[in-house]
């Protein structure tokens, strides 16, 4: 099932895909690739939410956006949804920046239903796998393309209570180590971007009234999605000369 949301017409630079987006992160990095002249599609399991967003960015971008569903623990519904995102042309960016809610909060291995584990370990490893599955044969045929990862501090550390969590974002990690290993001298820049604290709100949004200054006070802001989707922007246009394979990005 696709929505579209259009201003423009497909773009010649290609398709830039942003699997996962919710209203900071995903949201933020898709308004970039739209500004910087992309047809963007974005992708995610609640296709309402979904296309309101792409009829934001396409109004204030000027550019072609399509709303997707997806469900990244379904490798069904992944080569349905980027059979939509191919016939849209060449994908010059896939950012995967999926994750599961229910392992976001601490719970003992013992309280663990089986079915949540499995769910957690699919969105974070079997998502982004078969994900890069679908993009990177064209990829390798231009010769060219990116593929960023997006990490936290779960995958490089385990934590008690969020095995669920770390044991999927290790995975991601080692799979985005592999493909960069894999398809760095095929012209395919390969990166895993770690973020290292808790995203909030782009500077403009929700930066004002009692709530935020309370929040800015006990120092719980955030880290500003405008400024991270900018990180991502320059993995995308660095130099083959010099990739960054993988980087870490932190509040003061």
């Amino acid at each position: 099932m696709r929505s579209v949301a259009s201003s423009s017409s497909i773009s010649q630079k290609g398709t830039a895909a942003i699997v996962g987006v919710g209203p900071k992160l995903g949201l933020s990095i898709a308004r970039k690739l739209a500004r910087e002249g992309y047809t963007v599609a974005i992708l995610s399991s609640d296709l309402g939410r979904l296309s309101r967003f792409a009829e934001e960015i396409a109004r204030e971008e000027k550019a072609q956006v399509f709303a997707i569903r997806i469900d990244c623990s379904d490798p069904r519904s992944i080569r349905e949804a980027f059979e939509g995102v191919l016939s849209l042309g060449f994908v010059e960016v896939l950012v995967y920046n999926a994750y599961n809610s229910s392992s976001s909060q601490p719970t003992s291995i013992t309280q663990i239903p089986i079915q949540s584990f499995q769910r957690s370990i699919a969105v974070s490893s079997i998502g982004p796998f078969y994900c890069a599955q679908q993009v990177l044969p064209s990829m390798v045929e231009r010769g060219r393309g990116t593929i960023l990862f997006t990490g936290c501090s779960a995958s490089i550390n385990g934590t008690a209570g969020y095995s669920e969590l770390c044991c999927g974002k290790f995975a991601l990690r080692g799979l985005s180590q592999s493909l960069a290993r894999e398809y760095q001298p095929q012209g395919i820049h390969v990166a895993h971007v770690i973020i290292d604290g808790i995203v909030g709100q782009p500077r403009g949004q929700g930066r004002s009234g009692v709530g935020f200054e309370q929040q800015r006070r006990a120092g719980e802001e955030g880290m500003d999605p405008d400024v991270l989707a900018q990180t991502y922007w320059q993995l995308h246009i660095q130099d083959r000369t010099a990739w960054t394979q993988e980087i870490d990005l932190r509040p003061t």
